[in-house]
């Protein structure tokens, strides 16, 4: 009974004291840095810039032709009113990624594709960042900008004039997404009028993954909704928080930010490379913003259990440190809070004890409560709510594996590489 009124306890700490965050209403543009929707925004989001500042499309891909063919023509289709070029950097592929970017930018046409190879990553670095160190060192010393006629097309005030603004071959912002990531035609225009307005340094969106199948629709919105409790969105978007988060398949970073920070060289060997973003750039002075996403979804398949359980143990034993002891606590702390409730419930049925059932009843109740705004945001069947115990047991057991294969040397695993715990930076 004890346990049971624990994990009761618990609940109503997590729903009133982890920052709101089972809600799903820190969005783009219809609230404010803070979430909480300032009067100026009033549905309409912010005012745009003035000048239109210049964005570098950073995309790092390795083995992507799968998913190209959904995701790159939506970034060359981008509605930009400023100067803004892609930079696809293919890490290696060994599947014609890099050739079929430039076939699909010759069939659609819109905004300038580079396509970059960094080679080999260097010693201490993750293949991801090592490819994005390429491309935005690419697009920080070129910016390819139209300058025949048109000299300065793009940088317009807001009366549609030519704006007078010196151009030094560089770049304002950087926008880092993955390959696997679609964006509606106004995405690249809103995430800058937003920084632009309340001079954000840093402006993430979690892209709405795809929930098609039985796997996915029972782990997908799970893993949105545990990932804002462990970085609530609200905390994270607090100025002078100590908690910050981003979400990597859309990043929205401001160029001066990035080299205050020292990215990517301060994060070159991070697993879990969008955290450690958001948190070097935050400890360096920068504001950051994260919500949902409206406007940025995944076209990633994983239709199979096995894809999924990939997806979440390779870098579930990374997030804890590689810590035995957080692992410990951690699986404690899954099986108190999502599994005793069903348990308690079970118990009770079965002793014919009153409180055990109620008290977990309770619980369970408050748990699929908190769950539903998040299968309402990916428009979900609301019965997937009271198996969310379930899927916490599937999770448990993953972050479980991902300790075990790290003890057997096989690390953080993806697309052929395989990373063991970082050591200490030189």
């Amino acid at each position: 009974m004890w346990i049971a009124a624990g994990s009761l306890a618990a609940w109503l700490w997590l729903l009133l004291g982890q920052g709101f965050f089972w809600r799903t209403d820190v969005r783009l543009p219809r609230t404010g840095p803070d979430g909480s929707g300032p009067p100026e925004l009033d549905g309409s989001g912010p005012p745009e810039p003035a000048v239109w500042p210049s964005v570098a499309v950073v995309v790092p891909a390795r083995d992507e032709s799968a998913v190209l063919p959904a995701s790159l023509p939506s970034l060359l289709a981008q509605d930009y009113p400023g100067p803004a070029e892609i930079f696809l950097i293919d890490d290696g592929s060994s599947d014609g990624t890099g050739k079929l970017a430039r076939e699909l930018a010759d069939e659609h046409g819109g905004l300038p594709l580079t396509v970059g190879s960094p080679g080999e990553p260097g010693p201490g670095w993750t293949g991801k960042l090592w490819a994005v160190r390429h491309g935005m060192a690419l697009a920080t010393t070129r910016l390819a900008v139209d300058r025949g006629d048109a000299d300065g097309a793009g940088r317009k005030d807001a009366d549609g004039r030519d704006a007078d603004r010196k151009d030094d071959g560089g770049v304002d912002y950087l926008l880092l997404t993955d390959a696997d990531i679609a964006h509606e035609p106004d995405s690249l225009r809103e995430l800058v009028r937003a920084a632009e307005a309340h001079g954000l340094d840093l402006v993430s969106q979690m892209a709405r993954l795809r929930v098609v199948t039985y796997w996915e629709r029972l782990i997908v919105p799970a893993f949105v909704y545990f990932f804002a409790q462990l970085y609530p969105f609200r905390w994270v978007n607090r100025p002078r928080g100590r908690t910050a988060a981003a979400a990597g398949g859309c990043v929205l970073l401001r160029r001066e930010a990035a080299e205050r920070a020292g990215v990517p060289e301060a994060i070159r060997q991070a697993v879990i490379d969008d955290v450690a973003l958001a948190r070097t750039v935050k400890r360096s002075g920068g504001r950051i913003w994260l919500g949902l996403a409206d406007r940025v979804d995944s076209v990633r398949p994983y239709p199979r259990l096995g894809e999924l359980w990939r997806m979440v143990s390779r870098s579930a034993y990374t997030q804890l440190r590689h810590n035995p002891l957080l692992l410990l606590v951690t699986v404690a702390g899954l099986a108190v809070v999502y599994l005793v409730p069903p348990a308690a419930v079970a118990a009770g049925v079965l002793t014919g004890r009153p409180a055990p059932p109620a008290l977990g009843a309770a619980a369970w109740a408050l748990m699929a409560g908190s769950y539903i705004p998040m299968l309402r945001y990916y428009r979900q069947t609301l019965w997937l709510a009271p198996l969310l115990p379930l899927t916490a047991l599937l999770y448990l057991l993953m972050t479980v594996d991902s300790a075990v294969r790290h003890h057997l040397g096989q690390g953080a695993a993806w697309k052929g590489r395989t990373y063991a715990r970082p050591s200490a930076a030189p």
